[in-house]
């Protein structure tokens, strides 16, 4: 569930990820404003609605104690947007004359914020590969392919990190309403040095990074 809150300044500047019983809320810090994500198992955003706007602010204020004052912001359902989350790909993203890449050859979950990358190192493997058969107008199925081979993979390793801290991080918490879930071992490990940097050079760079080879063309 999507919505936004005005930022005042004395708030925190980092963007914050809270998790209570059975409950997470994320927040992301756009200058004068807050992206806020509130989490929820698929298919109970009726159930939530129902339960009305007041016990949806309620719990929010509990979980971020600082927003209480501006949660009247939220005045209608029609400020909180739903995101059905879906991780796919398609199996061929190619036909003549047609090659698709980021969003429209592999729907990623929000985890991360890693979907813009990968659409733009897709679009960077795409110019790499078409740009001098399209110079010569000689652009053949063969060639899209070579879109998908350079690409698929680093879209299914993605993917599955994603879907592993779906189902070992965040399906646990919103599901354990009894107490404060525990991080997992491989969270608890990013807190060594060594490790630490690995995750932001993974969500920066990705699997496969791409680099532009096609200036002059």
């Amino acid at each position: 569930m999507w919505f936004r809150i005005s930022r005042n300044d004395s708030d925190p500047g980092e963007a914050l990820g809270h998790v209570e019983s059975g409950r997470m809320l994320v927040m992301l810090n756009r200058n004068n404003y807050w992206q806020c994500a509130y989490l929820i198992p698929k298919g109970t955003a009726g159930k939530l609605q129902q339960a009305g706007l007041d016990n949806f602010r309620d719990s929010i204020a509990d979980i971020s104690p600082f927003l209480r004052d501006r949660l009247h912001e939220i005045s209608s359902w029609e400020d909180v947007k739903l995101l059905t989350v879906e991780v796919d790909r398609l199996r061929r993203w190619y036909r003549p004359g047609l090659i698709c890449i980021g969003d429209a050859a592999h729907a990623m979950s929000p985890i991360g914020g890693v979907g813009i990358n990968l659409a733009v190192q897709d679009a960077a493997a795409a110019a790499n590969i078409l740009a001098e058969p399209l110079r010569r107008g000689i652009v053949t199925i063969d060639t899209l392919k070579q879109v998908q081979d350079r690409r698929e993979f680093p879209a299914r390793v993605t993917q599955r990190l994603q879907i592993v801290v779906q189902n070992k991080v965040i399906a646990p918490a919103l599901t354990n309403k009894s107490e404060r879930p525990k991080a997992p071992l491989f969270l608890k490990m990013m807190q060594w040095p060594l490790l630490r940097r690995l995750p932001g050079r993974l969500l920066a760079f990705g699997v496969r990074p791409e680099h532009i080879h096609t200036m002059a063309a």
